[in-house]
């Protein structure tokens, strides 16, 4: 049992729920979107399930995606039919069950040849090994995007493909470069707010009942004859949840928490992907709210992608040491620049237009000498028995990506029941998320919304909180009625009463949480130093924290960005820093 005494604030009453009843069926080691999803479907099923993060949840892998919920085109040449239908559905699922988050987005690419990488390709298929840089023209497209609509055939959940010839793709796109032969356009699916989507998914499982449990910030530290040995990384208290079935979803580091809990594995061998984020209205104006999906000059599939004002660039594929925190170079900066300007020649980028830049590692299976871009992005679960614990399971799942989250946490939660000797009760298969719940999807029905829920904070005010939470903006709206909606003195994107609502409903406990993954602040580049003050105040006032935590969680931050994101944060006036 954990002393309260000892713990620091009432966020952490989570930690507390865990350790007053240290018993559990299942017990679920990793809170990105994969963990998250199984501890809901778990949860649906009536499992008495907890689920532990040694970070906040979503900041590991899950919160360097592209931003995209799609079928993989790219994955065809891999060979990899299945992960490419099963992605489709899940893409077309997710635009009716979470549409306030995942909403369709036209992509274009743009090729320069006509027949070029056709007869590379079947050695590609075949070998998994890049056989040429020379791109993939017309012809191969034309096949692959055919075959991509065959595996979409869901009520017309997206249109089928279009191509252009030269002098329609630079009448639709003007700055590309002139040097274009085709355009071919197909849509996808946009991912606007990863994170916040996740939070949604275990907002779902939590509010199944008492039996399904979650804490952030309690690490995993080892498997004993009593069950998970658990750390609150906040308090260094630590206390054992006695389970029959372990779940380990950490992603990349599946190896280094099976190592930690004395059952050495050698499942993962993921690679590197870093994004830039360009304030550039020339740019963002061109992309006309499309992204540009193409294949760079060295074979390495690459994006261009219109968001939240911005301009996201990505992505590398690059090996990497999981043990090192994943960071950007200047060299992938100075490859997103060659790119965009080989598609937009007459465009010019520096480095004062980047607003923030992210990098992660991809949860890739083991892949010795393959080249990385041809590393399966299919998962599998990997079981095997707790010696220490004789008749309990730990199952480590390999591999995974955020569009299939939803099968991929079914088949694991299929897993486990056989194991508990259950049976499913109910299926995730077309149920809503979070505020995607009644969400409103046509015009008429969004101003009705709108009208009904205005009459406390206005109508643009509602209209901004429904693209932000979904149908839960009622939640955030009464919290706000209730309290009073204070401005923010250094930003109109939030207001004090809305971050004061997030730190005391979403477990924020550092402010990074805050700025990188409750809100977009860190994303848009909207972080100076008078926000950063300001943000502290709110999260010091509702957490209790002392002069002395708030001002080091301000440094933390400061630093933080700039050696993770590469954002330098400006001083705070002496008006909103004054104590």
């Amino acid at each position: 049992m954990v002393d309260q005494s000892k713990t620091t604030g009432p966020h952490r009453a989570d930690v507390a729920l865990i350790s007053e009843r240290p018993r559990a069926e299942v017990v679920i080691i990793g809170g990105g979107i994969n963990g998250i999803a199984t501890f809901r479907d778990l949860a649906l099923q009536g499992v008495d399930v907890v689920l532990v993060e040694r970070g906040d949840y979503v900041s590991g892998a899950s919160s360097a995606s592209s931003h995209m919920v799609h079928g993989g085109i790219r994955y065809l040449e891999n060979g990899e039919f299945r992960l490419v239908r099963e992605s489709v559905q899940e893409r077309n699922g997710l635009l009716k069950t979470a549409p306030h988050y995942v909403k369709p987005l036209r992509t274009t690419i743009p090729i320069f040849s006509t027949v070029s990488g056709i007869l590379n390709a079947p050695l590609r298929l075949l070998t998994h090994k890049q056989r040429s840089t020379k791109e993939r023209g017309a012809a191969l497209i034309k096949i692959g995007l055919t075959m991509y609509d065959s595996f979409s055939r869901d009520g017309g959940s997206v249109p089928r493909h279009q191509f252009h010839g030269k002098r329609e793709s630079l009448r639709q796109l003007p700055a590309l470069n002139d040097g274009i032969k085709y355009t071919a356009t197909y849509f996808d699916a946009s991912m606007h707010d990863p994170e916040r989507l996740a939070l949604d998914v275990l907002h779902d499982g939590l509010i199944t009942g008492d039996k399904a449990r979650s804490a952030n910030y309690l690490e995993a530290v080892a498997l004993t004859a009593g069950g998970v040995r658990v750390r609150d990384t906040e308090t260094g208290i630590e206390f054992t949840i006695e389970s029959d079935v372990v779940v380990n979803t950490s992603g990349p580091w599946t190896d280094l928490t099976n190592e930690a809990l004395g059952m050495p594995s050698a499942y993962m061998g993921g690679t590197k992907g870093s994004h830039i984020v360009l304030d550039h209205p020339d740019l963002y104006k061109e992309l006309a709210g499309r992204e540009l999906f193409f294949e760079n000059n060295d074979g390495r599939i690459v994006l261009i992608y219109p968001l939240k004002g911005r301009v996201m660039v990505g992505t590398t594929d690059l090996e990497a040491d999981i043990r090192q925190p994943s960071v950007i170079t200047e060299d992938e900066i100075d490859y997103f620049f060659d790119l965009v300007t080989h598609v937009f020649p007459t465009f010019t980028l520096d480095r004062s237009q980047i607003v923030y830049t992210f990098s992660g590692i991809r949860p890739l299976p083991k892949h010795d000498d393959e080249a990385p871009g041809f590393v399966s992005r299919d998962y599998r679960i990997e079981q095997s028995p707790i010696e220490v614990r004789p008749g309990s399971t730990l199952l480590s799942l390999v591999g995974g990506k955020w569009t299939t989250f939803r099968a991929l946490s079914e088949h694991i939660t299929n897993e486990v029941l056989v194991i508990l000797g259950k049976t499913r009760s109910v299926s995730t298969v077309g149920l809503a998320i979070g505020g995607g719940k009644n969400f409103p999807t046509t015009a008429a029905a969004i101003k009705v919304w709108i009208a009904s829920n205005s009459d406390s904070v206005g109508k643009e005010r509602a209209e901004m909180l429904l693209g932000r939470y979904g149908t839960r903006a009622t939640e955030v709206i009464d919290y706000l009625f209730e309290k009073g909606d204070v401005a923010l003195k250094s930003s109109t994107e939030y207001s004090r009463t809305e971050i004061e609502y997030l730190v005391s409903h979403e477990s924020v406990v550092h402010l990074p949480d805050l700025f990188l993954r409750r809100t977009s602040l860190a994303f848009t580049g909207s972080i100076t130093g008078d926000l950063l003050v300001e943000l502290a105040d709110v999260m010091a006032a509702s957490l209790g924290w002392d002069a002395i935590t708030r001002d080091a969680e301000i440094a933390d931050a400061r630093t933080l960005l700039a050696t993770a994101h590469k954002v330098t944060v400006s001083e705070a006036s002496s008006a909103v820093d004054a104590r």
